[in-house]
């Protein structure tokens, strides 16, 4: 796959002052925005071209947020597939998700730059509580806007919020999901721009947010490419497959990737699939594919994970899609939940509803053919899935789901030259402690 490497500086690279990616991205915000997004953009290279605010940074990452995390084969679902599955453990950083890397490092630049307070919008919850988090290990009053509807659907987290002593504001205009919440935690930033810093959780919003959250997140990616390489004996996946609502796991996940052979699948939700169902538009302060109805208006998007139950895309995510790096794929909420079940039977793992949509595709590939035997999968697991198991209990019972044990070998697919079969590891540097019991 040598043809589909870029050089790094053309893809996933500093979008300049303008902040835009191809078409996309730049900075469509009030003019009472304006001077504090550049003051961002100011405080954001400065302190990322400081090697103190990278060892602080760092060392929060690795004493506090527990990085790096763990790079897990998945050997039972791998024997099932007939390919080899590696699973990018960020349900196991600290609060339980990816989002506390962006915002540990939001956390600490909006210190450096004087700010006392943290805004933030939340769907799962997870940006939430992360930001309840960081606000509380260093100091910060935090305020988090959340839709009616997730709130909800998300009681567990709302708690852990509010016991993190963060204030969560109920948003009930609009679908009351992720949406409506970043509208109003906007709107709440223009009355407090002197001591507060928005905490954006995703790679959106108006210029330098999509640019900085993925920096921050570029951990996930850089992590994951020294792990394959230990891993796998071909050194790169074939294939980096994550979820995509706003994006920012995707992303960072992307970064570690951008310039190898690597085919990058970003996996939205049916429902929310701004890339292949979206237009043109401007949202949030930002331009890239939204869904939009036949008058160019916002239309409410739809997932049974709130993480993907937004309308838009992160604007690196539409570039990529344009210049042909990353392809765009969906999945249903009927495909997630029996993912989910198949997971958590195979492996022990409950993944985030977000994250199983990038399970619930490499599944439907590998069954399909689409992923060749013995192709080797690099899969990101955005989040744990304890925050959705009220959802999973009242979601119809997955049929026809594979026995806890003894997962069948699959058979007659060729073998490759110098490729092991399937039970025996394909592709690992190293035999799985399990392999004898297999």
């Amino acid at each position: 796959m040598s043809d589909l490497v870029l050089p790094a500086e053309r893809v996933m690279a500093e979008p300049g002052e303008l902040g835009r990616f191809g078409e996309h991205g730049g900075r469509f915000v009030p003019e009472s925005l304006v001077p504090a997004c550049a003051r961002l953009e100011e405080g954001f290279r400065e302190a990322w071209s400081d090697p103190s605010f990278h060892r602080d940074l760092e060392r929060l990452l690795t004493v506090y947020a527990g990085r790096p995390t763990a790079l897990t084969p998945a050997w039972r679902l791998s024997a099932e597939l007939g390919i080899t599955v590696l699973l990018k453990r960020e349900d196991l950083a600290h609060t339980g998700s990816h989002k506390i890397n962006n915002v540990l490092g939001q956390a600490l630049l909006a210190r450096r730059m004087g700010k006392t307070r943290l805004l933030a919008e939340t769907g799962a919850g997870q940006h939430g509580v992360a930001t309840a988090t960081a606000g509380a290990l260093l100091g910060l009053g935090v305020t988090v806007y959340m839709g009616e509807k997730d709130i909800e659907r998300q009681a567990l987290n709302v708690f852990r919020m509010k016991m993190l002593g963060a204030e969560v504001v109920p948003v009930t205009s609009g679908s009351r999901t992720l949406k409506d919440a970043t509208s109003e935690a906007m709107r709440a930033w223009v009355t407090c721009l002197d001591e507060a810093h928005y905490c954006l959780g995703s790679v959106m919003g108006p210029h330098p947010y999509p640019w900085m959250v993925r920096e921050f997140q570029r951990v996930i990616g850089d992590e994951a490419r020294r792990q394959s390489a230990a891993e796998l004996s071909t050194g790169i996946p074939d294939y980096v497959v994550a979820c995509v609502g706003g994006g920012s796991n995707a992303a960072g996940t992307f970064a570690g990737f951008a310039d190898t052979g690597a085919r990058l699948i970003g996996v939205e939700a049916a429902g929310g699939a701004a890339v292949a169902s979206g237009r043109t538009g401007v949202l949030h302060g930002f331009r890239s594919y939204l869904l939009q109805d036949e008058n160019g208006q916002v239309s409410e998007a739809h997932s049974i994970a709130p993480g993907l139950d937004y309308p838009g895309v992160g604007p690196e995510h539409a570039y990529l899609n344009d210049i042909g790096r990353a392809r765009y794929v969906t999945v249903s909420d009927e495909e997630v939940v029996p993912a989910v079940h198949r997971l958590a039977r195979t492996e022990g793992i409950l993944p985030a509803l977000e994250s199983a949509h990038a399970i619930a595709w490499v599944i439907r590939a590998a069954e399909s053919g689409e992923l060749p035997p013995f192709s080797t999968v690099l899969v990101t697991l955005s989040g744990r899935g304890d925050k959705d198991v009220a959802t999973l209990m009242e979601a119809p019972a997955p049929t026809g789901a594979p026995a806890p044990t003894g997962a069948p070998v699959p058979t007659g697919a060729p073998v490759p030259t110098g490729a092991p079969a399937p039970m025996e590891a394909p592709a690992l540097k190293e035999a799985p402690a399990l392999k004898e019991e297999q």
